[in-house]
């Protein structure tokens, strides 16, 4: 049993990084995104911390390649801005950016070298994410690159059902061993009171 716990808990971390909210790949034109945001999340930079939580580490798995920078400041009141930095696709298809260096081992399995120069950016793009939901900033950016969503293979969908269906077992047992623990704890606060009421009558 705790072997089946084990092994759904890393099954569970590697399906969060591979599948969900940012798990695109990005087109070769994208050279490298930037965020500005401030530290607390007031002020309408709530949005932007959660893309950078959730969505950034997944959209960085898939795009090990494209560096990925974020500049938290302690300017409240100032602008939450992405910036995507593009370059043509015949730039793109002949320069071969090496693994940026802001990967670590959670979003790549390959060595990390030093940050090497991509293609050189002929345009930036910039994105408005004061007071928008991580769901509108990451429909923006997938909007803006035409990055294609990464979809669950058959077997990452028979994974799902397996650790859905284990999640279901685990919480019918949690269930089931509460009632068993509120039976016990009754039938001792029974008998406790009875040798009570003995001992009460014995004197």
């Amino acid at each position: 049993m705790v072997a089946i716990v084990r092994r759904m808990r890393k099954l569970r971390a590697l399906l969060d990084i591979r599948l969900g909210p940012g798990a695109a790949v990005l087109p070769p034109e994208v050279t490298r995104i930037h965020m500005d945001f401030a530290v607390d999340i007031h002020d309408g930079h709530y949005g932007p911390r959660k893309f950078w939580r959730n969505c950034l580490p997944r959209l960085k798995y898939h795009n090990p390649a494209v560096p990925m920078t974020v500049n938290r400041t302690t300017n409240q009141t100032g602008p939450a801005l992405m910036t995507v930095h593009l370059t043509s696709p015949k730039a793109a298809a002949t320069i071969k950016p090496e693994i940026s260096s802001t990967t670590d081992k959670q979003t790549s399995t390959g060595p990390v070298p030093e940050s090497k120069a991509g293609p050189p950016a002929e345009r930036t793009e910039v994105i408005n994410m004061k007071h928008r939901h991580d769901s509108e900033i990451l429909e923006q950016l997938l909007r803006l690159t035409k990055a294609k969503v990464v979809r669950p293979t058959a077997e990452e969908q028979r994974e799902i059902q397996e650790m859905e269906e284990q999640n279901a077992k685990s919480e019918r047992d949690a269930t089931m061993m509460a009632k068993v623990n509120a039976k016990k704890k009754r039938e001792e606060e029974i008998l406790e009171q009875a040798r009570g009421e003995v001992e009460a009558i014995q004197e």
